[in-house]
């Protein structure tokens, strides 16, 4: 029996261009939260912003979601369904490495439709969540896709920015 939507997970990963990535990763807030309260990762949509996590965690299952005009850590761009990148069965777990494979050039090619400046020229970050073993197993095939300002908080939706 599928577990309920309120406990399953999703995996964290903060990612920005190769030579970006260790700062990046190193001072990210993303990853320090509490998921206690808020909404559920998997009914996030593009335009909605998020606090920060005060807790580093693997997996999360909801984000507190803040006011976009509040100063916020993420603002949520894109919900992008995965596609395998090779001849891999489709309802087959991919793996971490190919699920961050897909999610990295995913996001990355969406951002400049959201916050009309390509993802190189840009001053903020990207950041993502990509589903879990166990939230895949539920069907769970979609990566979302965050602005950040990478431990600088947002004022402001980022969509339309060329931040």
């Amino acid at each position: 029996m599928p577990e309920p939507e309120s406990t399953r997970r999703r995996t964290t990963v903060a990612l920005a261009a190769a030579t970006l990535a260790a700062p990046l990763l190193a001072g990210c807030s993303f990853f320090d939260g509490d998921d206690s309260d808020g909404v559920s990762v998997f009914s996030i949509e593009p335009g909605q912003c998020f606090e920060g996590q005060t807790k580093v965690k693997a997996q999360l299952s909801e984000l507190a979601e803040l006011d976009c005009s509040d100063e916020h850590t993420q603002e949520a761009y894109a919900v992008v369904e995965y596609q395998p990148l090779d001849e891999a069965a489709p309802d087959t777990y991919p793996g971490d490495d190919a699920l961050n494979k897909f999610a990295d050039g995913a996001c990355a090619g969406a951002y400049r439709d959201y916050v009309g400046i390509d993802y190189l020229d840009s001053k903020l970050f990207y950041t993502y969540l990509v589903p879990s073993a166990r939230s895949w197993d539920d069907d769970d095939r979609s990566v979302i896709c965050f602005v950040t300002g990478a431990g600088e908080p947002l004022q402001g939706s980022a969509k339309g920015s060329k931040r």
